[in-house]
């Protein structure tokens, strides 16, 4: 079974940053299309950043330039690097595996933003 186990959240002030960390077990990573989506309450689990398989990246028009994702496929982790974050950015972060079968998320971790 696919576990996705994601660290790195917490509070910050706006202009600062934060890393985010999923840590996957339970298949081969290292084929698999992995994710990062947030959401907030009332609204739709939106994108923000994918990172495929050959390391190709698609990101969100509203993170484009502030985060970067990266993947270490000896590690079976995937991570969120973001900068200059803004109180728009206040969500839970989720991790995502889009694998050949299921698709599978973790748990989400908070990230707030706010001054």
């Amino acid at each position: 079974q696919v576990q996705l186990v994601e660290s790195g959240g917490g509070s910050v002030q706006p202009g600062g940053s934060l890393r985010l960390s999923c840590a996957a077990s339970g298949g081969r990573f290292s084929i698999w299309t992995m994710g990062w989506y947030r959401q907030t309450p009332g609204k739709r689990r939106e994108l923000v950043a994918t990172i495929s398989q050959g390391g190709s990246t698609n990101y969100a028009d509203s993170v484009k330039g502030r985060f970067t994702i990266s993947r270490d496929n000896a590690k079976n982790t995937v991570s969120l690097q973001m900068n200059n974050l803004k109180p728009e950015d206040t969500a839970l972060y989720y991790c995502n595996a889009n694998t050949p079968g299921p698709s599978f998320w973790g748990r989400g971790t908070q990230v707030t933003v706010s001054s």
